[in-house]
């Protein structure tokens, strides 16, 4: 277990679709202002995981959670949690850029809009400003914010939706597989953009790509089966691994 201070405390947590277990047992914690990778292959629990730490299974009927996830010593799961506030907390980045059909500026101005972080359009703007600036497209757009979002490439529309997200000031950054539709320069522009934010945000990030996982996380959950296999710094498990099953998935002996 990580000896920086955690944001993320799970303890024993089990999930389930229905009768079906999905994930067993999942104990970890997630350190404060790093990035965390979720590696495995596909099917074993990764995103699953992901979307519990903002209840985002909530919405799929016949779901339900055992053990505990602690955010800043609270229980996510706990009765009185507001969702809304939790999901302002703990934001999602999808796998495929989901910009809604509308400008720039709305774009990035909706979530201040919906929760009242803006209290005039002079404070409005400056928001805009500030999470386009943090999520690396300010230059590209400044002289766009009029224009429709999807008109954009798809590295540009993935990191307006990072915009979006930082723009209700969010302390940790949930990412599905960001890169997974993008180029690889652009898929260069979110990782470079992600070792960024970390200074400011923690950031739990799935990925398929192992290369990508070694170059931007600093710690690394193997998943198989629904089970968290190990959890250690990215550089020790990427050389150094613990256990046998870890070392012959991240070599491709199997998975």
């Amino acid at each position: 277990m990580s000896t920086i201070e955690p944001i993320f405390k799970i303890r024993n947590l089990d999930f389930y679709y229905g009768p079906s277990i999905a994930l067993h047992q999942i104990s970890m914690d997630i350190p404060c202002n790093l990035i965390t990778a979720l590696i495995g292959p596909s099917g074993c629990g990764k995103s699953t995981f992901l979307r519990c730490l903002n209840r985002m299974n909530d919405t799929i009927p016949g779901t339900h959670v055992d053990g505990q996830i602690l955010l800043y010593e609270k229980d996510i799961y706990s009765p009185d949690v507001d969702l809304a506030n939790l999901r302002q907390k703990v934001g999602m980045v999808f796998q495929k850029p989901n910009p809604f059909p509308q400008s720039v500026f709305d774009n990035v101005a909706f979530g201040p809009r919906v929760v009242g972080l803006n209290h005039n359009k002079i404070e409005l703007e400056a928001i805009v400003e500030r999470s386009l600036r943090q999520a690396a497209l300010w230059e590209e757009v400044k002289d766009h914010l009029n224009e429709n979002a999807m008109s954009f490439s798809l590295g540009e529309q993935q990191r307006l939706c990072i915009a979006r997200l930082l723009a209700v000031q969010p302390d940790v950054i949930l990412m599905d597989e960001p890169a997974s539709a993008l180029d690889p320069i652009a898929t260069l522009r979110i990782e470079e953009l992600m070792v960024e934010l970390k200074k400011n945000y923690t950031i739990i990030i799935v990925t398929h790509n192992m290369q990508q996982a070694a170059r931007v996380s600093d710690y690394t959950g193997f998943f198989w089966l629904g089970e968290l296999v190990e959890f250690s710094p990215t550089s020790k498990i990427f050389t150094r691994p613990e256990q046998q099953l870890s070392e012959d998935y991240i070599t491709g002996k199997m998975g």
